[in-house]
């Protein structure tokens, strides 16, 4: 290509100083509507090259395009009732480490929840050196599922607590090095403190003191969900409040009226009444409160109890140790997709399914609270109606954790409980769970313990088909025997008889339906006007 230059010295300036073009000699005038009119035919081009190769794949069937979108299934469409719980529950979890607060967090914002740094204290009266270990490591548990950090633990031997501060004399001075030299801000007691020794140890330790009473009704607090789960947490809690209040300072002898009152003019005058006396008249006019409303509440739980009881549907509660895995075996059982964590306490609110057995008989089966050792006494009583459900029921299931250090202890305490509520006389079936991760041995000691048991595992089906097998023979059965002939346009009665009694035999005939088998009361009333003679 052919360059051509061309020097010229501009008027008036120095002749050294040119200004240099350089053009193209071969190069021709540009236009931009000509070359607009070149990339149209480009874009032409290409079109017709697509639709042809889009004909080409549809004539052979060879369309092979898919959009990514539609055939994808909704990831939350999938989930089940109890996943999307424990996923809102995951959702903002207290973390132990990456810890950048200052020291001092008096002056700085909170950017995370703070785990409280705890030290476990026991007092062992009774038992062996395995069952108070067994015990501390519960509370353990406890105090985790709480949202602590466990730094150290200590247990004391004794014929009975220290009336004064739980434990000895020299044990609160050792405590209290330990809470120094762990910088601890918790110290988490296994028992039910006075309040008596609950102010001493926190005058002794300078940190908050904390009972096993206090930190299960605080788990509790932390998973009831349902509007009669958190009454009835409220009410144990504000019944454990109210003899442990304490006052600081002036807060307690606010004994002044008149103008000091705040001006309520006459009938402020005189003594007045003091701060914690005002708490604990507000503490009782809650707690009546929360008693009215349980009430309502409780109303409702029996207007659908009488419901089942006047059709005479069977019921089947499952109860037992807390974490036993009593909410996987409502899932294996039913299908219930409750909520499933491996957490001490992790479902509160009772959930009640309908189901059938092998026959088309209708049964209800439903999943309680979990029991554990020494039960706050509060909360049996704010959950009684809750536990009623096991003590009315037709039949219990006793789940039992076969990997558990001590299954024998979890039976005792369970059983602890259901005589307390009354459910003592009910129907018992042991269901000796997590028989994948259980020592054989274990096992087979709790079935020589326990003859009417069967062994499942809930995680991978185990045993499943044996338990409703066995669950089913379990079940009441219809009393009163029937041999009736049934017309054709009484097929109601007939899927009756298949939904709440037995059927023993069914011949078809040209005059109708012969039926022989057992039903209730109220139904074999029905069948007596097509009795046969």
């Amino acid at each position: 290509m052919l360059f051509e230059m061309t020097v010229s010295t501009t008027p008036g300036k120095t002749p050294g100083k040119t200004r240099r073009h350089m053009t193209n000699a071969n190069a021709r005038d540009f236009s931009l509507d000509s070359e607009l009119e070149e990339t149209r035919a480009w874009d032409d081009e290409d079109l017709e090259v697509a639709v042809e190769d889009d004909a080409d794949d549809i004539q052979d069937g060879t369309d092979d395009f898919e959009s990514g979108y539609a055939d994808e299934p909704d990831p939350e469409e999938e989930l089940t009732t109890g996943e999307l719980d424990l996923a809102e529950r995951h959702e903002l979890r207290r973390v132990a480490a990456l810890r950048t607060d200052l020291e001092d967090i008096t002056e700085v914002e909170y950017r995370q929840l703070r785990l409280e740094r705890v030290v476990l204290v026991g007092v062992w009266t009774e038992g062996s050196v395995e069952d108070a270990e067994n015990s501390m490591a519960e509370l353990a548990l406890l105090a985790e599922t709480a949202g602590s950090e466990v730094l150290d633990a200590i247990y004391q031997r004794r014929q009975r607590p220290d009336p004064a501060t739980y434990i000895g004399r020299g044990k609160v001075e050792g405590l209290k090095e330990i809470v120094a030299a762990t910088g601890a801000d918790t110290v988490i007691c296994d028992g039910e403190l006075a309040p008596s020794q609950l102010r001493n140890l926190e005058d002794r330790l300078k940190v908050k003191v904390v009972d096993r009473t206090a930190l299960i009704l605080d788990i509790f607090a932390q998973h009831a969900k349902s509007k009669e789960g958190q009454a009835q947490v409220e009410l144990a809690q504000l019944t454990y409040l109210k003899q442990r209040l304490r006052g600081w300072g002036g807060n307690l002898s606010r004994q002044v009226g008149g103008r000091a009152a705040g001006g309520v003019g006459i009938g402020g005058r005189g003594p007045g009444e003091t701060k914690i006396e005002t708490d604990r008249r507000r503490i009782n006019t809650r707690i009546a409160k929360l008693r009215r409303e349980l009430r309502e509440m409780k109303g409702t739980r029996d207007t659908k109890r009488q419901e089942r009881r006047r059709h005479q549907i069977p019921a089947v509660a499952i109860a037992g140790y807390t974490n036993a895995g009593k909410s996987s075996l409502l899932n294996r059982l039913t299908d219930a997709g409750v909520l499933v964590e491996d957490a001490l306490f992790a479902t509160l609110d009772p959930t009640t399914r309908r189901t059938t057995t092998a026959d088309g008989r209708v049964y209800t089966m439903s999943d309680t609270v979990g029991f554990v050792r020494h039960l706050p006494h509060q909360l049996v009583e704010a959950f009684r109606s809750t536990l009623e459900e096991v003590a009315d029921a037709d039949l219990v299931l006793h789940v039992v954790d076969g990997s558990h250090p001590d299954p024998e202890g979890q039976i005792a305490a369970v059983r602890e409980v259901f005589a307390e509520i009354g459910a003592d006389q009910v129907p018992e079936l042991v269901v000796i769970n997590k028989a994948d991760a259980a020592d054989p041995m274990v096992i087979a000691r709790l079935r020589q313990r326990e003859p009417h048991c069967v062994v499942v595992s809930a995680k991978t089906g185990e045993g499943i088909a044996e338990a409703l097998g066995v669950v089913e023979g379990e079940l009441p059965r219809p009393g009163v025997e029937f041999a009736a002939l049934l017309p054709y346009e009484r097929g109601d009665l007939i899927n009756r008889l298949h939904q709440h009694g037995e059927i023993d035999s069914v011949e078809h005939t040209a005059d109708g339906t012969i039926v022989h088998g057992r039903a209730n009361e109220d139904l074999a009333g029905e069948l007596a006007a097509y009795a046969l003679v």
